[in-house]
């Protein structure tokens, strides 16, 4: 039972927790929470280190869920910490009881496997692991085939991101590229891009996305850049009603995959 944060193995936790260059030098990130957590393994991503509180977890609950894990928590390397250090260590008191390091693995582009009709979602300069979390999780609702996340400020396995999609980050196949290499992906395969912006589009429910479709948002500040409202096929809009003149892009999102899934129905 670990009682300290002076603990070596507690060290490095935090430090994947807190630090993008230590989660790419360990090749490891955190994931807190049995169901955040089983949406990993589903996902086919492997332990590295399991972390337990059985004074918050149970025994009882701690036996569920190692018949859940794949080869049961016999075959993981599994610490025990105390309720005190836990609730240290943990971005909140709801996960029960439960964090894991797991190896990290990267998706490529042309390793998507995509149906004919996909729809997709792509965004440029995302920033907030918190508002590409959200995205996530409506991508995961309205069944998205992928995310696309093009040239990105903030790492696809920060923990705040893995937090807020409550796990969809695992549901959702998404890859972190290029600009330039996301827009040939799409050309090349015929998915028509439509680019979320003000300037020169029209509105949103009244451009076909029944067939192949990839939806385009930057950030809320700046918008998209040139390259990709030079390479869309259309312009859509979300109409503003009231005084301002933007919605935060996790919503704007949501709008619109579900508007592609309204015309697919």
């Amino acid at each position: 039972m670990i009682t300290s944060a002076q603990n070596p193995k507690i060290k490095r936790l935090l430090q994947l927790q807190q630090k993008s260059s230590e989660r790419r030098k360990h090749g490891l990130f955190v994931v807190e929470g049995q169901r955040e957590l089983m949406h990993c393994l589903n996902a086919g991503y492997e332990v590295e280190t399991l972390f337990c509180c059985p004074d918050i977890a149970g025994e009882e609950e701690m036996e569920r869920f190692s018949a859940l894990l794949p080869h049961g928590i016999g075959g993981v390397q599994c610490v025990n910490i105390s309720k005190t250090l836990y609730e240290k260590v943990a971005y909140r008191g709801s996960t029960e009881g439960v964090m894991a390091e797991m190896k990290v693995r990267h998706a490529a582009l042309d390793g998507l496997s995509l149906p004919d009709n996909p729809l997709i979602v792509v965004l440029e300069s995302v920033e907030k692991p918190g508002n590409l979390g959200a995205v996530l999780r409506s991508a995961d609702a309205a069944k998205a085939d992928a995310v696309i996340v093009c040239d990105p400020l903030t790492d696809l396995f920060n923990p705040n991101l893995i937090r807020s999609s409550i796990g969809a980050i695992f549901t959702v196949p998404t890859v972190a590229c290029t600009s330039e290499e996301c827009i040939s992906f799409l050309k090349d395969r015929k998915i028509q891009i439509l680019t979320a912006q003000l300037q020169d589009s029209r509105l949103y429910y009244d451009t076909p996305m029944t067939g192949a479709t990839a939806i385009v948002m930057g950030t809320e500040s700046t918008g998209l850049t040139s390259q990709w409202r030079e390479a869309a096929d259309a312009h859509i809009r979300i109409p503003m009603l009231g005084r301002l003149d933007s919605l935060n892009v996790s919503v704007s999102a949501a709008i619109l995959m579900f508007e592609a899934v309204r015309q697919r129905a």
